[in-house]
């Protein structure tokens, strides 16, 4: 009866779950203008290339290359038109085309004739959608009912960040406390939907929750203490000069450390929990005690690669930055003390804090909510 009562809640869950994806995915974000009317994008096919503009120093490429195309979709299919790549001398921006190619394309049209078209880039659409569908596909193979759970959380995580963060940061309002409100939603609704509506979820809930305001608690603190403006932030100071001057560069940036290590602390937490749940149901008659104690000796050897883990993502976006400083012989003193590798320093420390944190809170929850003398009324299956 129990156990029907609980498919009967999951699958309820879970619809309602898939309705808020819907809403997510249909409200608009205020920000769905559009800059340039009468332009449409398209697919082409690079059918000719005239690199005679193009002006060559050393690695760097500067001018325009001209390039025939055909239109492969949209309004325009079928049509033939030349386009213009520009190259900057960047190489982190530029591109260079080669017949053959499908580029992106931005095409300025009138009624219903080409006036320009702008090649933006390689068309990436259709590979980053295969590479989507295989990650979709191998997830509900291998985990089955809680890998299509996994695929709607990691869905819901997105229009979370899309749809309610971003547009709410570009609007003004207090970076730290919607950047809080996300992480909350985004926590209590992934956890509950892929571990189901039990008592190892509310724990998990609980401990990663605590941990992560925690986290922020530290990154208000800490942020303050190491003077980083918020403009260390890629492409942060575009913002500035694109009308945006309001922004709270600096809180956003503080945000940006929580809402990172959100992700390790919830697995870490997940991780102590069901755990813990396991052991009392091998041991019931196992104490508060020794209960809490195990989740410790779990938590201990769980962090100690999570650390590690945090320390690699983070640092490995600035492996180029350091391969420069060491071959250009830059003291270490003046490395760590930088404004790039003191956020990087920040990011990653007061991250580990919140594991370290979140491991002991999670075991004494676990230990407490799981005993059997504890909330008699649930049931020792780990029903709510």
């Amino acid at each position: 009866m129990i156990k029907s009562i609980l498919k009967s809640t999951e699958f309820y869950f879970v619809a309602v779950v898939i309705v808020f994806i819907l809403v997510l995915l249909f409200i608009p974000t205020g920000f769905e203008r559009e800059i340039y009317p009468n332009t449409t994008r398209a697919k082409a096919l690079i059918l000719e290339v005239d690199n005679s503009n193009v002006r060559s120093a050393r690695i760097i490429q500067e001018g325009e290359q001209k390039c025939k195309i055909l239109i492969l979709n949209g309004k325009f299919k079928g049509y033939e038109a030349n386009g213009i790549n520009r190259l900057t001398g960047k190489l982190e921006l530029d591109k260079i085309f080669n017949e053959g190619d499908k580029a992106f394309v931005v095409i300025d049209y009138n009624n219903d004739s080409i006036h320009f078209v702008n090649i933006l880039d390689h068309y990436r659409l259709n590979i980053e959608l295969i590479l989507f569908i295989a990650f979709v596909l191998l997830l509900i193979i291998f985990a089955g009912w809680i890998g299509v759970k996994s695929v709607l959380s990691f869905i819901l995580t997105v229009l979370l960040l899309w749809k309610i963060l971003l547009p709410s940061f570009l609007k003004g309002l207090n970076p730290i406390f919607i950047s809080l409100l996300v992480v909350t939603i985004m926590t209590t609704i992934t956890l509950f939907l892929v571990a189901g509506l039990n008592k190892k979820s509310l724990v998990a809930i609980l401990g990663s929750l605590s941990g992560s305001y925690f986290t922020c608690i530290l990154a208000i603190i800490f942020g303050s203490l190491f003077k980083i403006h918020g403009a260390v932030m890629p492409f942060s100071e575009n913002l500035l000069y694109s009308g945006y001057s309001h922004l709270r560069l600096s809180d956003i940036f503080i945000a940006g450390i929580f809402i990172a290590s959100a992700g390790a602390i919830m697995d870490l937490s997940m991780d102590i929990s069901v755990s813990v749940f396991e052991i009392y149901q091998k041991k019931p008659d196992l104490t508060i005690k020794e209960a809490i104690f195990s989740g410790f000796t779990i938590g201990r050897a769980v962090i100690g690669t999570m650390t590690t883990t945090l320390l690699l993502a983070y640092s490995g976006g600035y492996v180029a930055m350091f391969m420069v400083f060491m071959a250009q012989g830059t003291p270490i003193l003046n490395i760590l003390n930088l404004n790039y590798v003191s956020s990087e320093i920040l990011h990653t420390l007061v991250g580990s804090f919140g594991l370290v944190t979140v491991a002991p809170l999670t075991a004494i929850l676990a230990g407490v909510i799981f005993h059997k003398n504890t909330f008699k009324s649930i049931s020792n299956g780990g029903c709510m």
